[in-house]
């Protein structure tokens, strides 16, 4: 599209050191929106920025604030009557970016939707997932400008809407882990996380929880929701789904002072 066709979009990314991913994620916006806005954590030394600012991109510097305050300011920033959240590694398929043109060529006045959601699918270990807990992982992304904020508990914050919601069919790309290490590094991260709020918020995990939530999440993702059909890497991620869950009862667990109590009390 040439700059006058530019779709009145400001797309919104977060990033840290990012240098490795982000320009397939800028790559794929480029040319047809009117505005890139990339918001980096203050101590980003990788060329992140560098290659944002290539791109046409605004770029800001600021202290890391948490997933969802900074994606909020990202927002913030932006100047086009619609937005377009964006992670640094995500991409729009070509499918979806001509989704996107369509529905901006409608009649004025055709649609009082206030949002979109698009269908999300991750690239693990050499295989694109289709069937299991990970798709067709819908995300909230793009927004009229005001009709949206980013809520939620940090690493799992979503795009609260006010107003109708309508639905693409395709698909928003996902190169989210590089290899299963990263898989483990993240599953760690993210129970730690769970740990955190669940004990702060007062709640417990109880022994059940602990057994039967693994158990479950693996039979619902790669049974009943077809998980197996994405061959070995469909298997592998219901069982670290499942080993993720019990990582994070295990770990509430773990920090309950009632636990530590009887743990530092030894029986005769």
């Amino acid at each position: 599209m040439t700059g006058e066709q530019q779709l009145p979009i400001s797309v919104c990314i977060i990033a840290g050191n990012e240098a490795q991913r982000i320009r397939r994620a800028l790559d794929s916006v480029s040319g047809w929106v009117a505005e890139i806005i990339v918001v980096i954590n203050d101590d980003v030394a990788d060329g992140t920025d560098k290659i944002a600012v290539k791109f046409g991109a605004r770029v800001f510097r600021e202290p890391w604030k948490g997933y969802v305050a900074q994606k909020n300011s990202a927002s913030e920033k932006a100047t086009q009557p619609w937005l377009l959240g964006l992670d640094a590694d995500e991409v729009v398929s070509p499918a979806l970016r001509d989704e996107i043109i369509k529905v901006f060529t409608r009649p004025p006045g055709d649609s009082q939707l206030a949002a979109y959601s698009f269908p999300r699918c991750t690239f693990y270990c050499g295989r694109w997932i289709r069937h299991g807990d990970w798709y067709p992982d819908r995300k909230v992304r793009l927004w009229r400008r005001g009709c949206a904020e980013w809520r939620g508990q940090n690493v799992h914050e979503t795009a609260v809407v006010q107003g109708a919601i309508g639905k693409c069919k395709n698909d928003l790309l996902h190169y989210s882990m590089d290899n299963l290490n990263h898989r483990v590094r993240k599953a760690v991260n993210y129970s730690d996380l769970f740990a955190q709020r669940r004990v702060e918020s007062g709640q417990g995990a109880s022994v059940l929880a602990m057994g039967f939530r693994p158990w479950w999440r693996f039979v619902r993702g790669y049974v009943l929701r077809l998980g197996f059909l994405d061959g070995w890497q469909g298997y592998v991620i219901a069982r670290m789904v499942a080993f993720e869950t019990f990582l994070r009862y295990a770990k509430v667990r773990e920090a309950q002072p009632d636990q530590a109590k009887d743990s530092s009390s030894p029986r005769s």
